[in-house]
C-alpha cells in the first residue's frame, strides 16, 4: 500500500509539472497571438487603402468619358409669358487633359408648350423647342472609389423653334421669342455614383442662360443619365 501511496503521488507531481509547462506556454502565446492578430489588421487595412487607391487611379484615369440620358427644365418662352415645364435629352462628351481637368462637349434638346393663355387667335399653347450647343472646362472638385464631383462652365449657341406649333402666326403675334440662334451659356456639377470603374450613374444640377430677344432667360434645369468612360487609363 505503501508503494502505491508513493507511486501515486509520483503521478500526482508529474501531472503537476505538465499543467504547470502548459499555462507557461499559454500565457507566453497570448501576448504573441494579440501581437500577430493587430499586425494581419494593420496589413488589412493598408491593402483596403492600397486597393482603393488603384481603382481611384483607374476610374479617373481614362482619357474619355461618354454620357447620355434625360431631364426637366424650367423655361421662359416670351418676355411677358409665364415659364413652362420642358422635357430634355441631353448628350456630352468629355477629354480629360489630366485627372482634375478637362474639355466638356454637350448637346441638349429640350420641348415643351409655350404658356400663351387666352389670345384673340384662339390657339392652344404652342409646342417649342430649344436645342443648345455647348462646350468648356471641367474641373473634377471630388474623387473617390463610389462617388465623384465635377464642376463645369460652358458657352455656345442655342437654336430656337418657338412658332413652329402656332398654326401660321408669327412668334410676335403670340408673344414667344423669335426663332433662330443665340448666344448660350451654362453652370453646373455632375454628380457621379460610380459601379465600376469604367460606369456611373450621373445628376446634373445645372443654371442655362440663352439670349434670346435681347434679354436673358434664366433656366433650372435637372439631367439624369449613365456616363461610360472609356480609354487607356494615364498612370
Amino acid at each position: 500500500m505503501i508503494h502505491g501511496l508513493v507511486r501515486l503521488g509520483k503521478k500526482s507531481g508529474f501531472v503537476t509539472a505538465i499543467a504547470a509547462v502548459l499555462l507557461v506556454v499559454l500565457a507566453a502565446s497570448v501576448p504573441a497571438a494579440a501581437q500577430s492578430t493587430r499586425r494581419v489588421r494593420r496589413e488589412s487595412t493598408a491593402n483596403r487603402k492600397a486597393r482603393i487607391a488603384r481603382m481611384v487611379a483607374q476610374t479617373y484615369g481614362h482619357p474619355w468619358e461618354a454620357a447620355g440620358g434625360g431631364g426637366y427644365m424650367r423655361y421662359r418662352s416670351g418676355q411677358y409669358l409665364r415659364q413652362n415645364n420642358e422635357v430634355s435629352f441631353w448628350a456630352s462628351t468629355l477629354y480629360s487633359l489630366n485627372p482634375k481637368l478637362g474639355i466638356l462637349g454637350t448637346v441638349q434638346g429640350s420641348y415643351g408648350n409655350a404658356q400663351i393663355g387666352n389670345t384673340i387667335y384662339n390657339i392652344p399653347n404652342p409646342q417649342i423647342s430649344e436645342y443648345a450647343f455647348m462646350a468648356g472646362p471641367s474641373y473634377r472638385l471630388v474623387k473617390r472609389e463610389k462617388y465623384g464631383v465635377n464642376g463645369f462652365v460652358q458657352g455656345g449657341m442655342d437654336l430656337g423653334k418657338f412658332a413652329g406649333g402656332s398654326k401660321g402666326f408669327t412668334a410676335t403675334d403670340i408673344g414667344v421669342w423669335p426663332g433662330d440662334f443665340a448666344a448660350a451659356f451654362s453652370a453646373g456639377l455632375n454628380l457621379d455614383y460610380n459601379f465600376d470603374p469604367s460606369l456611373a450613374v450621373r445628376v446634373t444640377p445645372a443654371y442655362l442662360g440663352t439670349t434670346f430677344g435681347g434679354t436673358i432667360q434664366n433656366s433650372k434645369v435637372l439631367n439624369i443619365g449613365i456616363v461610360y468612360r472609356f480609354g487607356k487609363p494615364r498612370q
